[in-house]
């Protein structure tokens, strides 16, 4: 039988959403026209949405879920390695975000695949980056859905399957009603109720375990290897490296945080977001990968004591240290890490499906499908993206902050050298970054599949090495017609 107490608070913070994602929509309908307004928001976000919507769609429910297990495991060598992610948003904003908007303000972009196709003036990597990202964020959204049902069912005690409809079904349509903007504004609630949650879960944890000096004692007691930086071996530098790579250095190339710098107001915004964020991020963060090895003073039992998987450790945190109606306060925050980043990637994977292919295709074949259609059209992908994915998860894979890092990495590897080389590099041609996008994401996925590493390194550095060569090469052998080069150049390397 399922605890009331602890799914009203969830229910509410649910509806709060779907009207906030109502409002937002109603009030900017008719602004620049509906591809502008429903794939970017009409580029109008102040610093501080901007901030909240940037750290609310990278925080997913395993920086909340599986990332702190890990910790619970491992120890504070896990907190080491995610302190990194610190850095996401300096170096998304201060590397990437400005020139981003100038050259999308200049095409009248509207998607990171828009500047793609401009800047190497190729359809065909245009198409392979939009199969990419929708198969990448797919997998990413399941994880999501699996997440947050789980840690549902694991705190109110209703089923796996009700956790998945109840937040399934709320994200899935203020996501198709509210648009880009919607999904701003809903995820700027997510980011305080984030952090909400976090201060919440820290309460009950240090009163459960009795204070912060003894549940240090406890844990020095049972497992002294987890208060050093390496672990007993459980955290080598290798894997330092590794991971700094995967969720703090290689980030700011994720389409999903790209977009947002499509998005905001003026420099004073950008400027906002960078310094709000930062002290933002490192608080979530590192606080809640800090409660990871905290709860490990408070559920002292051996991992098959709880299920024999790490995903499971802040659900019964949560379940065993708070009161009912707190717990399902708490739950609201990983929760909403979840929705945040479902809702940010539907609505990616319905402008790359509508906008980079299908009207691309249109415009092309010199065709003009009407405002209404294109809405009804947009708003089908987005509901249809999201009804699969729902059902992908029905039946939930395991050890979600996996498959998480998996698309995090092949979305780095198909990117980083794509949109870093096509906004610093003027050399950089259609063959480099082809063969850059297309050998080094199958590079990284048959190593990821037979279980290659080098030199015992995280699959990731393969992909980037591989990708990175074949920019190169492919670049420096392709020779780009001068009017070609003229023309990327007044819009990308003006002097």
């Amino acid at each position: 039988m399922g605890n009331l107490v602890a799914l009203i608070p969830l229910v509410i913070f649910l509806a709060v959403a779907l009207i906030i994602s109502f409002v937002a929509r109603r009030r900017s309908a008719g602004e620049g026209g509906f591809v502008k307004e429903y794939f970017i928001g009409n580029r109008t976000l102040g610093g501080f949405v901007l901030a909240m919507t940037t750290i609310a769609t990278y925080g997913s429910v395993s920086s909340f879920v599986g990332g702190p297990g890990q910790a619970w495991m491992v120890g504070w060598g896990w907190v080491y390695m995610a302190v990194v992610q610190v850095t996401a948003l300096v170096l998304l904003y201060g590397i990437v975000g400005k020139k981003l908007a100038l050259v999308a303000r200049k095409l009248d972009a509207v998607t990171v695949i828009d500047i793609v196709r401009a800047r190497y003036n190729s359809n065909a990597l245009a198409n392979i980056s939009a199969i990419i990202v929708v198969l990448f964020f797919a997998a990413t959204m399941v994880a999501q859905f699996v997440g947050g049902a789980k840690l549902f069912e694991a705190v109110t005690g209703y089923s796996y399957l009700v956790g998945l409809v109840l937040f399934g079904a709320a994200v899935i349509l203020f996501t198709t009603i509210g648009g880009f903007r919607g999904v701003a504004f809903t995820d700027a609630l997510c980011g305080i109720i984030m952090l909400v949650g976090i201060f919440v879960l820290a309460g009950g944890i240090l009163v459960a375990g009795g204070g912060y000096e003894n549940i240090m004692d406890t844990i020095k007691a049972n497992h002294p290897a987890m208060l050093e930086p390496f672990s007993g071996g459980s955290m080598p530098a290798g894997l330092y490296f590794t991971q700094w790579l995967l969720v703090g250095i290689l980030t700011f190339v994720l389409p999903q945080s790209m977009v947002r710098c499509m998005g905001f107001k003026d420099t004073k915004a950008l400027h906002g977001a960078m310094i709000t964020g930062t002290v933002i991020i490192g608080l979530m963060m590192i606080g809640v990968t800090s409660l990871g090895v905290l709860s490990a003073g408070v559920l002292t039992g051996s991992l098959a004591d709880y299920g024999a998987s790490v995903d499971n450790i802040i659900p019964q945190a949560i379940a065993q240290t708070l009161p009912a109606w707190l717990a399902g306060v708490a739950i609201i925050g990983p929760i909403a890490a979840s929705i945040s980043t479902v809702s940010s990637l539907l609505i990616a994977s319905s402008s790359a499906i509508i906008k980079d292919v299908y009207l691309h295709s249109c415009e092309q074949h010199g065709k003009q499908p009407s405002e209404r259609g294109i809405a009804r059209g947009s708003q089908l992908v987005t509901l249809v993206v999201g009804v699969i994915v729902f059902a992908l998860a029905v039946v939930p894979p395991d050890v979600i902050w996996k498959i998480n890092m998996f698309a995090f990495g092949g979305l780095e590897t198909a990117f980083f050298w794509v949109m870093v080389c096509g906004l610093f590099w003027r050399r950089a041609g259609k063959l480099g970054a082809l063969l850059s996008m297309a050998g080094g994401t199958v590079a990284y996925c048959a190593c990821m599949a037979v279980g290659f590493k080098a030199f015992g390194l995280h699959q990731i550095v393969i992909g980037i090495v591989v990708a990175g060569a074949l920019m190169v090469v492919g670049s420096l052998i392709e020779k780009r017609p001068a009017a070609e080069q003229k023309a990327v150049d007044a819009v990308f390397f003006p002097e």
